[in-house]
């Protein structure tokens, strides 16, 4: 069997463009995270963005900022979590394999 190098290079331009295409629908999609049983919550988009954080006025408490701290903290990498692995299930089924050496160019990977 012959290689054909015309050919893959075609494959590769399909696949980038099907990646480039799935991660601008991941980038509209959003995901939520929130922590302290709901007083924080954060909204990310598939590009890893966190496009919104809502702090409940409860969970504000001047004499211990450290947990408002942490409950932000938790809600933003839980966000940010479920962000990467909804661009994960966009990528999932284009690139074949475990993305080969390709798999660090995926944000927040």
């Amino acid at each position: 069997m012959k290689f054909d190098m015309n050919k893959m290079l075609q494959e590769a331009q399909r696949m980038q463009a099907e990646l480039a295409q799935a991660q601008e629908e991941a980038a509209k999609e959003v995901v939520e995270a929130s922590a302290g049983g709901g007083m924080v919550s954060v909204k990310a988009n598939g590009a890893g963005e966190v496009v919104e954080i809502r702090i409940d006025a409860k969970a504000i408490d001047p004499g211990d900022p450290e947990l408002l701290a942490d409950m932000v903290l938790a809600a933003v990498n839980e966000a940010l979590r479920s962000s990467r692995s909804l661009m994960e299930s966009k990528m999932s089924g284009i690139v074949p394999g475990d993305l080969g050496g390709l798999g660090g160019l995926l944000p927040g990977s």
